[in-house]
């Protein structure tokens, strides 16, 4: 019997189709950096790769995280001049360093002093005063440190690197290259709230996230404010209302402004990040919540690459939204 030309197209597309191995869908999670993290992807094979990233976390924490006494930043912090940076601590560092000079020192990975004395990082906090901030200044700047023609660090005594606004979103992009690695091409990896999608879901379905709505209570039940379709890009929000010190009725944000020495103090809440990275999306998150909303916008109209989505209080229970025109496009309605 012959078959038309037609009918032999649709057995050859059917005999094509067969031979896709059907993907399957994996899903785990777990405790990292004082946070969680969880993954999803999509495998013909149904493999479980959580054992690999728990030790690819466990490794990543003795290179950059400073609750760990003997990672690299801690012994640098240290000043132990015998330890020879990894290539994530060093990675990092040249990251750390460029952001800290588009940004023109909103985001500064030496601000560890003052995140310290204000309470925010692994020592108890200070008592403090302009003569206090004054004195901690001196010890912050990222052009005073740098590695020299070996890869060894050259900083000045008193100084600390912090790099816990860029540290997590670049382990979120450490296992989503593990997870490339191993042939997953569907992917959703988040670290604490900074997300890296890859590939999109069965059906060609983007990936869909939440931007949580900023709450006046730290212990407020979380909500979604926004949802967006992420598809081959990283997101990372940064905001000021869940982490903070309060003293005589006043809210101190975690966030510092270097330049100042005090925690920022407006009425921006959280800044959401697109990027094609998820450790430059966290990076530039913390520069924007220092920069605030109108020196963020004028930034971001000499970055392309990067898109934003900024949440800010507008009194009496009112948000009021700023967005760039690329993140807009992103936005589920």
């Amino acid at each position: 019997m012959r078959l038309s030309w037609f009918s032999s197209l649709g057995i050859t597309l059917w005999l094509l189709a067969a031979c896709v191995p059907e993907q399957r869908k994996v899903v785990f999670h777990g405790q990292t950096q004082g946070t969680y993290y969880a993954v999803i992807y999509y495998d013909s094979r149904g493999r479980v790769f959580q054992p690999q990233i728990d030790s690819i976390l466990r490794v990543f924490d003795l290179s950059v995280s400073m609750w760990e006494p003997a990672s690299v930043i801690s012994r640098v912090n240290a000043g132990d001049t015998t330890v020879q940076p990894d290539e994530w601590f060093l990675d990092i560092f040249r990251m750390s360093k460029e952001i800290s000079a588009k940004t023109g020192g909103a985001f500064d990975f030496t601000v560890g002093p003052l995140v310290n004395a204000w309470g925010f990082g692994f020592k108890g906090k200070l008592k403090m005063d302009r003569e206090k901030v004054d004195s901690l200044l001196q010890f912050v700047d990222y052009r005073a440190v740098k590695l020299d023609d070996q890869n060894g660090i050259v900083k000045p005594d008193g100084f600390r690197f912090d790099f816990n606004a860029i540290a997590q979103g670049y382990a979120v992009d450490v296992l989503g290259n593990f997870l490339a690695s191993e042939g997953i091409d569907h992917y959703l990896v988040d670290i604490g709230g900074e997300i890296l999608g890859n590939g999109h879901k069965p059906g060609k379905e983007p990936w869909i996230v939440g931007i949580e709505t900023p709450a006046s209570d730290s212990l407020a039940e979380r909500s979604i404010h926004t949802r967006v379709r992420l598809v081959d890009k990283a997101l990372a929000t940064s905001g000021s209302y869940r982490k903070y010190r309060e003293e005589n009725d006043f809210k101190y944000s975690h966030t510092i402004d270097p330049h100042t020495g005090y925690p920022v103090q407006h009425t921006l809440l959280s800044v959401s990040v697109l990027a094609d990275d998820c450790a430059s999306a966290d990076a530039y998150a913390t520069a924007f919540m220092v920069m605030g909303v109108e020196k963020s916008l004028e930034f971001l109209q000499t970055e392309p690459r990067l898109e934003a989505f900024f949440i800010s209080d507008g009194g009496n229970g009112i948000f009021l939204i700023n967005a760039t025109k690329g993140f807009k496009k992103i936005i589920q309605e």
